[in-house]
């Protein structure tokens, strides 16, 4: 790739609730320790639809928002590391403008768009760009969630110890359910609609349980003692929180505190168990922490899962055709409701 033109197309939106529409944007030039991205694939997640429609993590409009790309680099800026990929490879980024003061250079939803080389994995030939767009907000958010709940990198779990993983049928889910599995947990339970069970075991997950059955609690605290595990973590990828909470509080045992990240917005009414802790994830405040995670996560387990063939690009994926013009249409096949499947757009 050796021509990268002035101006490219973005979907942008111009206002709170207001449609995404297709416009002619400048190119930015990356910076220190930044790349430029050629974006051949995105993937859209639950926040995209709620910015579009309520303006949340938006500081100002017009903005540009997506986060789950796959792609080219096409241009690097000066300071990169060594190890940092390379004009021409191929890429999977966390492109994010919320993460970056709001500005349009860092939304995904563009065909070009600027990306920190600390955010970053390299995308093997063996994953197509519209597979590998499934993995970086999931990877993100899940790993946000097992450092929070005390999990140190590179951990090796007791075969006595189980985790509960609700929502694996969304991207975070199961990938969380692949970490949990490479991690040996003795128990990966995980929560799901029941036609999907079959494809989240295959995924690695001991027990599946169906989140809209009135007896889940029991079952999956019956589980737990029948399969001899404590089970004193958590991730909440997404559906009702207050159920996920209450398991984890009947699970618990003993001294301690268990803990269940929370990937979508806390619920201002949610009761938490005593003895159970939860919180909204994010990232570290401090900058150079918040970097040196990243990098963690992108740049090593991410970017070594990958090469290896340790982790499949899942739930199943939906490509819906027209580019950039098909953002909106995209979202709104998200919001009609999905199961177990991520939509993806190419661009």
């Amino acid at each position: 790739m050796s021509f990268v033109p002035t101006h490219h197309q973005a979907a942008l939106i111009s206002e709170k609730g207001s449609q995404f529409a297709i416009t002619e944007r400048e190119t930015p030039k990356p910076g220190p320790g930044e790349l430029l991205v050629k974006v051949k694939a995105a993937a859209v997640n639950p926040v995209d639809y709620y910015q579009r429609e309520m303006g949340i993590f938006i500081e100002k409009y017009p903005a540009i928002v997506g986060s789950d790309i796959a792609g080219v680099v096409a241009e690097t800026g000066p300071e990169m590391r060594p190890d940092a990929p390379k004009k021409g490879d191929r890429v999977i980024a966390f492109a994010s403008a919320w993460l970056n003061a709001g500005k349009p250079d860092y939304g995904a939803f563009q065909e070009y768009v600027l990306v920190s080389q600390d955010i970053i994995s390299f995308l093997p030939e063996s994953f197509s760009f519209v597979e590998g767009s499934v993995f970086p907000m999931a990877a993100w958010v899940s790993w946000n969630a097992w450092l929070w709940a005390g999990i140190p990198r590179g951990y090796q779990a007791d075969s006595s110890e189980g985790v509960l993983i609700w929502g694996a049928g969304s991207s975070m889910g199961a990938l969380a359910v692949q970490e949990a599995k490479l991690m040996g947990f003795g128990a990966v339970y995980a929560t799901a609609s029941e036609k999907n069970h079959e494809y989240i075991r295959g995924l690695g997950a001991t027990r599946v349980f169906d989140y809209k059955d009135e007896g889940v609690l029991e079952s999956i605290v019956s589980a737990a003692r029948e399969d001899g595990v404590k089970v004193k973590i958590g991730f909440h990828a997404t559906g009702e929180q207050q159920v996920a909470v209450n398991v984890m509080g009947a699970l618990k045992s003993g001294e301690g505190v268990s803990k269940m990240g929370i990937a979508p917005v806390l619920d201002p009414e949610l009761k938490v168990p005593d003895g159970v802790e939860t919180a909204f994830l994010l990232p570290p405040d401090d900058e150079e922490a918040r970097r040196e995670r990243t990098r963690w996560i992108f740049g090593d387990w991410l970017q070594t899962k990958l090469a290896d063939g340790e982790v499949v690009a899942s739930p199943h994926i939906k490509l819906v055709e027209g580019g950039l013009e098909s953002t909106n249409k995209a979202l709104d096949e998200w919001k009609a409701g999905v199961s177990c499947t991520k939509i993806v757009f190419e661009v």
